[in-house]
């Protein structure tokens, strides 16, 4: 791998992680209260626990994408979003979130891969390649981030550290 390789990866790897430009996911869910992951405050379309499994669901999908032949992508847009504005179980929260910071550390492990050639095309796509999906999936992560931050704000949950 050149050193020009190397840097891509390695830029990916750090914009998915967030905390440059946009809030690190640790950070967005570190704290919030459990009564309150599942309240949308006025004017909110969504919870936070909407909001998080909401990105465990499209982050897995375009993993899977990126390194599935046979995944079959759910429904849109209802297979994309939970089924209720608040966690079904008291495990329910902890497990989307350790869901969704294995499936961020697949997909860097997929980028930093030497042999992952992030420009082929993917064969089972229509014109899609890896560094697009980690682009997208960085671009849908922060955006979604961002709206969770908003949400704690507005529920009186978010503190400026």
């Amino acid at each position: 791998m050149d050193s020009q390789d190397k840097a891509v990866r390695d830029h990916l790897c750090d914009l998915l992680g967030g905390g440059n430009a946009h809030v690190g996911f640790d950070k967005a869910v570190s704290g919030l209260p459990t009564k309150l992951r599942g309240m949308r405050p006025a004017g909110a379309p969504h919870s936070p626990w909407e909001i998080i499994e909401h990105l465990r669901i499209a982050q897995w999908d375009i993993l899977e994408f990126s390194r599935n032949p046979r995944h079959v992508s759910p429904e849109w847009p209802t297979g994309y979003w939970p089924a209720g504005q608040a966690p079904p179980t008291k495990s329910a929260w902890d497990k989307s979130v350790v869901s969704f910071r294995a499936g961020l550390n697949a997909m860097k492990r997929l980028i930093a891969k030497p042999s992952s050639d992030l420009y082929a095309r993917i064969p089972h796509g229509e014109g899609q390649t890896l560094l697009r999906e980690a682009l997208v999936l960085a671009d849908h992560n922060s955006y979604h981030l961002a709206e969770l931050v908003l949400v704690r704000r507005l529920l009186g949950a978010w503190r400026e550290s």
